[in-house]
């Protein structure tokens, strides 16, 4: 069956190939499920596993597929399945459990191992093929009913599990009742993140560089937002503005606005960072001041990457949530589908040169 590829280690080395047809029955206990493959986001992790900068592939092999945001339909199911059905749509998680002790506990996205497996990332193959196996611990039913939204859980689980974590952190302060936040990034997770805020209440104030209007910031207004322009409006003065925030998610990838938030924190915040920067940048900052600020204002930083299962049905259910509250909103961050797998370097162009794409995905089969 075809399959979209890298060589790691290989700079631009995407490619189609064939490979084996899974065999669910292989999977242990009975409890494989075998699923067509609909659907499959893309995003900059597949451009920078095949620019070379990570990845590796599953021992044996010297390629690796692609794709870690999956949407599928469930063929078949081993004897002792009991979470999905024939027929139903799926979504799977991406990370699968090691040896440490969060990893035997199904919190394999906490891993306190230096080696991790993720499929379509690092020593596991992904997604973007016909079709795939797995154990159905880590298959995830989607609502037929949110299916439009299709390659949108795996993002959105990440966006949960940062939010989920840091209300669980301030269970430190006893009664923690968070007003305002600010969400930097409006790429697929910021944007996610705006919505499970706005979901719990709080008022946003999601940041991005370009004026708008434009599709980021009528989503952000979809959602009830408020859009700021950093081009106009910096992070320091909006919290001159309307004040600092009670909970900072910085999802933009860069480093320097990632240590800028720490100053736009207010006391008893927390910031949580979800950004994967890359590089050797280096920034000046001023570290007295932030480390007094955070000392005296007892603020939480956080690092959030990967999610288990947990966090994708948490997810899930706050989709169904916001398509009741901002019916058509969530939607449109879905700009970008590629027909076919055929259709790699298509693909590859969207995710490299259209900085308009907000979500590249391929249409991998039809049901």
């Amino acid at each position: 069956m075809k399959a979209i590829a890298v060589k790691p280690g290989t700079p631009n080395s995407v490619h189609l190939r064939d490979i084996p047809l899974p065999n669910f029955q292989d999977i242990p206990d009975g409890k494989g499920v075998r699923i067509k493959v609909l659907k499959v986001g893309v995003d900059a992790t597949d451009r920078e596993i095949n620019d070379a900068l990570y990845g590796n592939p599953p021992p044996g092999d010297d390629y690796l597929v692609l794709g870690h945001e999956c949407f599928g339909k469930v063929i078949d199911v081993g004897p002792n399945v009991r979470r999905v059905k024939p027929g139903d749509y799926v979504t799977a998680t991406v990370r699968r459990p090691g040896g440490s002790i969060y990893d035997r506990i199904g919190t394999y996205d906490m891993t306190s191992e230096e080696t991790y497996y993720e499929r379509g990332i690092n020593l596991l193959h992904g997604y973007l093929t016909e079709e795939f196996v797995d154990h159905e611990d880590y298959i995830v039913r989607v609502p037929e009913g949110l299916k439009h939204l299709h390659v949108l859980m795996e993002p959105m689980s990440c966006a949960a599990k940062a939010i989920q974590q840091a209300f669980e952190c301030q269970r430190r302060m006893r009664v923690w009742s968070p007003q305002r936040a600010f969400v930097l990034g409006a790429g697929q997770i910021g944007l996610l993140s705006t919505l499970i805020l706005k979901l719990r209440g709080l008022d946003v104030y999601t940041l991005a560089r370009a004026p708008g209007p434009h599709l980021k910031s009528e989503i952000v207004a979809g959602f009830e937002a408020n859009y700021v322009a950093t081009q106009e409006t910096s992070l320091t003065d909006l919290a001159a503005k309307v004040g600092k925030a009670d909970l900072i998610v910085d999802a933009t990838g860069s480093s320097q606005l990632a240590f800028e938030a720490m100053q736009a924190l207010g006391h008893n915040g927390a910031l949580v960072w979800t950004s994967i920067t890359g590089g050797q940048r280096k920034i000046e900052v001023p570290s007295d001041k932030i480390n007094i600020e955070w000392v005296l204002g007892n603020k939480l930083l956080l690092g959030s990457v990967n999610a288990n299962r947990e966090h994708f049905e948490l997810g899930i259910r706050d989709l169904a949530l916001g398509e009741v509250m901002y019916p058509g909103v969530t939607s449109r961050i879905l700009t970008s589908p590629v027909e076919g797998l055929d259709n790699y370097e298509e693909m590859m162009r969207l995710l490299v040169e259209d900085k308009d794409a907000l979500k590249v995905y391929v249409n991998v089969s039809e049901e």
